[in-house]
């Protein structure tokens, strides 16, 4: 988010600016038992390799885990060459690092089928006692350094929780046509977590096979420690999102609605204005709910956006390696340089036409390491070379 009043709306409330940086902050305040003694192996075991001198991995070496589908590697086109020429319309919200589309090989690998859900991620809390970033409240001393004042900071401002969509935002002097319009329709909820996905008011009771939210990105690696797994790199998550076609909008095809169905879970609307439940859905939707892509992997379109282990940098796509990329060494977004960013993918419940078309196969989100958000969760992968170190 922008910390600089002059680069956003005057209707977007005060509380915003100094969420971002809080978000930066809070994560420096994770308790001992919250950091990883040692990493969780966030990264693929393969290296980049820019010449491979050897077909992908095709066939597993071992069983398919429970809950996970394996994923022949292959070759295919990563991105979009689909990017608007000068003064051609925009329908799909194309973004320039979406760009060049370029050809990328990856190995084989298992990839959950679905978004890790609640019931999972409780499975993982009860076993760890973890504690995750959303939950923590951070102090007014660790802000030194990263604000001019600390004592310019709100107090009612130093508290736990996490983005969600603003219900009452102020619809009356609501505008587009500037620069992240769409925060004027978000707010930072005190006790959103996990457990609360809106507020304390909220509960998980009756979704558990909801995906988890309001995780940030070393809530997942905690997970993903525990669990064996991974969480898979952009190239791997586009690959696997794709289902072997190239170049298709969607994994189905080209429209959003087939047959009058809905293929996956987004916001039907104009938003953030009009909010319609055509789907069945104002929120996220049980895993599974809408059909699976061809390599059976389910919600890879909509329902949460997804972690992956790539930083974010604008330009990635022009100096990839072709073989088993797995993301650049530094993140790069030149509107905050300085919020360490990483990479997720898929859209949500959030995204829609007039937005941002999050759930199209090339779409890429730039999120901070440490904003919790209603509308953002993962899922895991594991690859061969982990496969073959497991007892």
């Amino acid at each position: 988010m922008k910390t600089s009043p002059s680069l956003l709306p005057s209707s977007i409330p005060t509380l915003l600016l100094v969420l971002s940086i809080v978000a930066c902050a809070v994560v420096f305040l994770m308790p001992k038992g919250n950091r990883l003694e040692s990493p969780a192996p966030d990264a693929p075991a393969q290296a980049n390799e820019e010449s491979p001198e050897r077909p992908p991995i095709t066939e597993p070496n071992g069983p398919t885990p429970e809950g996970m589908v394996w994923i022949p590697g292959g070759t295919f086109q990563m991105g979009t060459r689909d990017f608007p020429q000068l003064g051609e319309p925009n329908i799909d919200k194309i973004k320039p690092d979406e760009t060049p589309v370029h050809e990328v090989t990856v190995d084989g690998f298992w990839m959950d089928t679905t978004e890790v859900t609640n019931a999972e991620f409780a499975r993982f809390v009860d076993a760890t006692g973890y504690v995750t970033f959303a939950e923590i409240t951070p102090k007014r001393e660790d802000f030194i350094g990263l604000v001019p004042d600390i004592a310019a900071i709100p107090e009612e401002n130093l508290v736990a929780g996490a983005l969600i969509f603003n219900e009452d935002f102020d619809r009356e002097n609501f505008v587009t046509g500037v620069q992240n319009w769409e925060y004027q329709a978000w707010k930072y909820q005190k006790g959103a977590d996990w457990r609360h996905p809106t507020g304390p008011e909220s509960s998980i009771e009756g979704k558990m096979d909801h995906p988890v939210v309001n995780v940030v990105y070393k809530d997942c690696l905690a997970y993903c420690k525990w669990a064996g797994k991974r969480l898979p790199t952009e190239a791997e998550w586009e690959y696997a999102c794709r289902g072997g076609a190239e170049q298709q909008r969607y994994y189905w095809g080209e429209e959003l609605i087939v047959d009058g169905k809905y293929q996956c879970n987004y916001w039907q609307g104009d938003f953030p204005v009009d909010r319609q439940n055509l789907d069945g859905y104002l929120d996220s939707s049980p895993v599974k709910s809408f059909p699976p892509n061809p390599f059976g992997l389910y919600d890879m379109s909509g329902n949460v956006w997804e972690w992956v282990h790539d930083y974010y940098h604008r330009d990635y796509y022009t100096f990839s390696p072709k073989f088993n990329p797995q993301g650049p060494d530094k993140w790069f977004d030149p509107d905050e340089p300085h919020v360490e960013k990483r990479v997720t993918r898929g859209g949500s419940f959030m995204c829609n036409t007039n937005n941002c078309t999050g759930y199209r196969n090339a779409a890429r989100m730039r999120s901070d390491v440490t904003s919790a958000c209603f509308h953002t969760g993962f899922r895991c992968a594991i690859d061969t070379k982990m496969m073959a170190s497991k007892p």
